[in-house]
C-alpha cells in the first residue's frame, strides 16, 4: 500500500507542477518544492515496490523505463534549480518543453506499472 501511495502522489505533484509550467509559460521557483517533492515520492515508493519484489532494478522493460524515469526526474529538478537559481530568461521559458518529455517518458513506468500490477 505504501509503495502505490508514494507512487500515486508522485504521480499527482509531477502532473500538477509539469502542466502548470507548460501553462503558466515559465518555470517558477514554486515549481521547484513541485518537481523534488514528485521526485522524493517516486523514488519511495519505487524503493517500496523494490524491497516488496525482492530487487531494485528489474531487468525488463518496466523496470528499466523505470530507472530511466527516475535519472531524468532528477536530472530534470536539478536542471530545474540551476535554471532559476541563474535566471536565465530564456531557459525559464523554454524550460517546460524539456518538463514535458521528462513527464511522457515518466508515465510509461507509471502506466506499465498499473497495468503489471493489475495481473499480479
Amino acid at each position: 500500500m505504501i509503495a502505490i501511495l508514494f507512487i500515486s502522489v508522485a504521480c499527482v505533484l509531477y502532473t500538477i507542477g509539469v502542466w502548470a509550467e507548460k501553462i503558466q509559460k515559465r518555470l517558477k521557483a514554486w515549481h521547484l518544492p513541485v518537481f523534488w517533492a514528485g521526485f522524493t515520492c517516486d523514488t519511495i515508493g519505487t524503493g517500496a515496490m523494490g524491497i516488496m519484489s525482492g530487487s531494485l532494478i528489474q531487468f525488463n522493460f518496466h523496470g528499466l523505463t523505470g530507472l530511466l524515469a527516475i535519472v531524468l526526474m532528477l536530472f530534470h529538478a536539478i536542471w530545474a534549480t540551476m535554471v532559476i537559481v541563474r535566471k536565465n530568461e530564456s531557459m525559464i521559458l523554454q524550460f517546460h518543453k524539456f518538463s514535458l518529455v521528462v513527464w511522457l517518458i515518466w508515465l510509461v513506468p507509471m502506466i506499465t506499472g498499473m497495468i503489471l500490477g493489475s495481473h499480479v
